[in-house]
């Protein structure tokens, strides 16, 4: 039976689409002491997460990377990254997770080069990096603050401060292009290409051969490659991507069913709604429905 990994808005919890929950901020010991500080490999379908060891130290599984770092100690997770932890007992710092393509579109337009760093993940040792604690923890206290708040731009000044966050994340890599960080294994890159080839064309059903074909794979190594890393087939990452994007729609827009239909590549409606009931358990107008009351 193929191995599973598990997907989660914040570990333990059941995964909510991104639009549900925008960011979130809370202390390691919170959530990792209620699991005897063991945190089984999982992925966050659309949230980056960012940790700040201040103290303690840590075994980091990042896809096929195993890391161990002590405090202090920056991690950086990417959407869609297996990982795992073993904290030590002492282990504290901030935890902020946050969904990642609002932060993605923000950055195209106040950096563009800072999408980049949202998708890489990164293990850094800060010691040798005097000045980056006293850089970081203030916008961390900041986001934490922001997150107690129930007031008009919660959400905007929250992914505010996380933008101005991930841009000093990217100045500790500049200054310190040395420093200890996770170098892309050749499976990991693989992964990350088929992703982005995925993201450009989902919509037009290319066959999975022309994707294998670009990677210089085969369609079963990329089967094989995709639950080696992901823990699920790459049918099912272009499936999960229609879904995403068909969510997405249904939510924050008015389009009629037929033109999404039409709009995420389907010969007609009726194959539309079969194909997102059977991933879903909902028709497009009932996923609609359910989602708008939620969030109202």
């Amino acid at each position: 039976m193929p191995r599973v990994i598990p997907n989660y808005s914040l570990y333990g919890d059941q995964a909510q689409p991104s639009w549900q929950s925008t960011f979130d901020f809370e202390w390691i010991p919170v959530r990792s002491a209620r699991y005897n500080w063991e945190i089984q490999p999982h992925t966050h379908d659309a949230f980056v997460q960012i940790l700040l060891l201040r103290q303690g130290a840590a075994d980091v599984q990042l896809d096929h990377a195993r890391i161990s770092e002590r405090a202090p100690c920056l991690i950086l997770i990417p959407a869609q990254t297996v990982h795992g932890f073993h904290f030590a007992p002492d282990t504290d710092g901030p935890v902020v997770t946050a969904a990642q393509r609002p932060l993605e579109s923000l950055a195209q337009v106040v950096m563009p080069e800072l999408v980049e760093n949202i998708r890489k993940p990164l293990v850094m040792s800060l010691v040798s990096q005097d000045a980056a604690m006293d850089a970081l923890m203030p916008i961390f206290l900041a986001i934490e603050r922001e997150s107690r708040r129930s007031s008009i731009g919660q959400v905007a000044a929250a992914l505010s401060l996380i933008t101005a966050l991930l841009v000093q994340i990217a100045r500790l890599r500049q200054v310190d292009a040395a420093t200890p960080v996770l170098r892309d294994s050749r499976k990991h890159g693989q992964i990350q290409k088929f992703r982005a080839l995925v993201d450009a064309r989902f919509k037009q059903h290319v066959p999975l051969q022309d994707y294998a074909s670009e990677l210089g794979i085969t369609p079963g190594q990329l089967t094989r490659l995709c639950r080696e890393v992901l823990g699920t087939s790459s049918l099912a990452v272009l499936h999960a991507r229609l879904v995403h994007e068909a969510q997405r729609e249904l939510v924050y827009t008015d389009v009629s069913i037929k033109r999404l239909a039409s709009d995420l590549g389907f010969v007609d409606e009726a194959y539309f709604g079969r194909f997102f009931r059977k991933h879903t358990g909902l028709t497009p107008r009932e996923f609609r429905s359910r989602a708008r009351t939620s969030t109202q």
